[in-house]
């Protein structure tokens, strides 16, 4: 029994560092395409089109802009991810414990986790947004000279702005963007999963049969 629930431990464990590996990578590809998409959703967004944003955020602010929230946006997903890939795995043991190919339990196991991750870590994104953003009528209300830069500069803004519910600004909207976004990921996952092991399983016993 002991050993049992070493080894489940152990691949929760794997499966969180999975997720943050590939985290690592992930946002340093990404980060400056998230710092244009956040800047052109502003209300009264000034930038024409992603290369005018680009463009002006280079001229005025450098590249640096592009991965100011970098670090942030590594502490906001690197947890995530852990939290989300952990969920998952463990949803999994209770909804589907012998592993078998069932899409309702990839997709409510998926959406499930997707929650639990993107709750947890609404705080983070709400800095991340701050960071990335930069938004003229939080720095002038709060009497902010220059940029807000780096995360705890960040919270102490958030906080300035409204207390502690307003690291929570916006939750549902997030637990209900990433439910969808994790189910279905996990679903496809699990479903190409299975039809590879599947064709492999079968071109094995093909070879097998034809060697008889």
């Amino acid at each position: 029994m002991w050993l049992t629930i070493l080894h489940s431990s152990a691949c929760h464990i794997a499966s969180g560092a999975a997720g943050c590996v590939a985290t690592l990578l992930h946002d340093a590809m990404m980060n400056p395409a998230e710092v244009v998409k956040q800047r052109m959703q502003m209300y009264n967004s000034p930038y024409r089109s992603v290369l005018d944003c680009m463009r002006a955020v280079w001229l005025k602010e450098g590249a640096a802009a592009f991965y100011r929230s970098y670090t942030t946006q590594l502490t906001m997903n690197i947890p995530f991810q852990a939290l989300h890939f952990m969920t998952y795995e463990y949803l999994q043991e209770t909804l589907n414990p012998h592993r078998q190919y069932n899409p309702t339990s990839h997709m409510v196991s998926g959406a499930l986790a997707g929650a639990v991750a993107a709750a947890a870590t609404t705080p983070l994104d709400v800095c991340k947004t701050l960071l990335n953003t930069q938004e003229s009528l939080v720095l002038h209300s709060l009497n902010v000279s220059g940029h807000i830069s780096g995360l705890a500069h960040a919270f102490r803004t958030v906080y300035r702005l409204g207390g502690v519910p307003a690291y929570f600004k916006g939750v549902q909207a997030r637990i209900i963007y990433q439910m969808p976004s994790t189910a279905i990921a996990w679903t496809v996952y699990e479903f190409f999963k299975y039809f590879i092991t599947e064709h492999q399983h079968a071109k094995r016993k093909a070879q097998r049969e034809s060697e008889k």
